[in-house]
């Protein structure tokens, strides 16, 4: 079984995480500590999570805990991408492509979550 950095759940998260980092560089400054910050920190998890995940697979119950913990994460995302919007930190268009991406994530997740015995 290959490696974490192999899932195509990983990777797309991945990718969003670092275009979100990227979109939100161009946030205003007295976001930095708490938009800026949030929805930074909320995106990287959902790929820290499904690695620690991933390395503990061969525990049913823990691998399904902390994709769970990443799906929350995920969501949590969202959140903060609603917010970014509303707040006009992101055009409609980013926000669009980033909100179809967090929930193709979420969608995955929940198809590793809902069949872990491929994955462990």
């Amino acid at each position: 079984m290959g490696d974490y950095k192999d899932l195509i759940v990983f990777k797309k998260a991945y990718k969003l995480a670092m275009d979100i980092f990227e979109e939100s560089k161009k946030f205003p400054p007295e976001e930095k500590f708490s938009l800026t910050d949030q929805i930074r920190r909320t995106s990287r998890s959902v790929c820290t999570n499904l690695a620690e995940a991933y390395r503990k697979r061969k525990y049913k119950a823990y691998f399904i805990s902390k994709l769970s913990d990443s799906e929350t994460e995920n969501t949590e995302t969202e959140v903060w991408l609603n917010f970014s919007k509303d707040c006009k930190c992101l055009t409609e268009e980013k926000y669009t492509d980033f909100v179809f991406r967090n929930t193709e994530v979420g969608k995955l997740l929940w198809t590793v979550i809902n069949n872990p015995d491929k994955f462990t």
